[in-house]
């Protein structure tokens, strides 16, 4: 198997997952993923390369190739029988590992999911199962005080990844999903075209129910 992925990433709590969902919609097949378009067994083969997870951003120059990377990948894709369709991968630690999966795929399309630094910072405090720096000891590892600060460092840490991919010469593309909550969708538009693939007439009205809260919070905000 030798076609080239499209590789989603993004900190957490990006929208990186409204953005797979697009994809997906568009004919790019996922694989046998979780309810957030998560490949299980890919996210797994890559978190591994982390230890100790979840603080390591390991500098891209401290990453080794693991032997027969790419071979283990396409086992993987092989085995769930995923034809011939365009296929992604999407995780925010693809960021933590770029230079692997660059090496393995070279010709891969990236996609760089982006939200306001203080919007991350904030849906990470509210959302409960993000805990990295609810735990004290993860925070006294850093040299940090509050849940916030932790954040801070967090995304701060992607943020580097992500200049690093585009100085590189990555084959990227740096989307932002908060512009379809004000009801925008010509980067997304724009965004499928250069993937090559087809544009589903059904997304807005798909997508739109999913950013009703949103778009709540952001009208409340600018008429208050």
């Amino acid at each position: 198997m030798s076609r080239q992925p499209i590789l989603i990433t993004g900190a957490e709590r990006s929208g990186a997952t409204l953005i797979a969902r697009i994809l997906n919609m568009c004919g790019v097949d996922s694989g046998k993923c979780n309810g957030m378009f998560e490949h299980l067994s890919l996210v797994d083969f890559n978190v591994h390369l982390l230890q100790p997870y979840p603080l390591q951003f390991p500098e891209s120059g401290e990453l080794q190739i693991p032997v027969n990377w790419k071979k283990a990948v396409e086992g993987v894709l092989i085995a769930e029988q995923m034809g011939d369709k365009p296929w992604f991968i999407k995780h925010a630690t693809l960021a933590r590992t770029w230079p692997i999966w660059h090496y393995s795929y070279p010709d891969a399309k990236w996609l760089i999911v982006r939200r306001r630094t203080g919007d991350v910072i904030q849906s990470c405090v509210k959302t409960g199962y993000m805990r990295t720096f609810k735990d004290a000891d993860n925070l006294k590892a850093l040299g940090l005080n509050t849940e916030e600060d932790g954040w801070k460092w967090w995304v701060r840490r992607y943020e580097e990844r992500f200049v690093e991919m585009i100085q590189t010469g990555l084959n990227c593309r740096v989307v932002w999903p908060e512009r379809m909550v004000y009801g925008n969708y010509q980067q997304i538009f724009e965004t499928i075209e250069w993937l090559g693939l087809k544009w589903n007439n059904d997304i807005p009205k798909t997508i739109d129910p999913l950013l009703n809260k949103s778009r709540e919070v952001f009208l409340y905000e600018n008429n208050s």
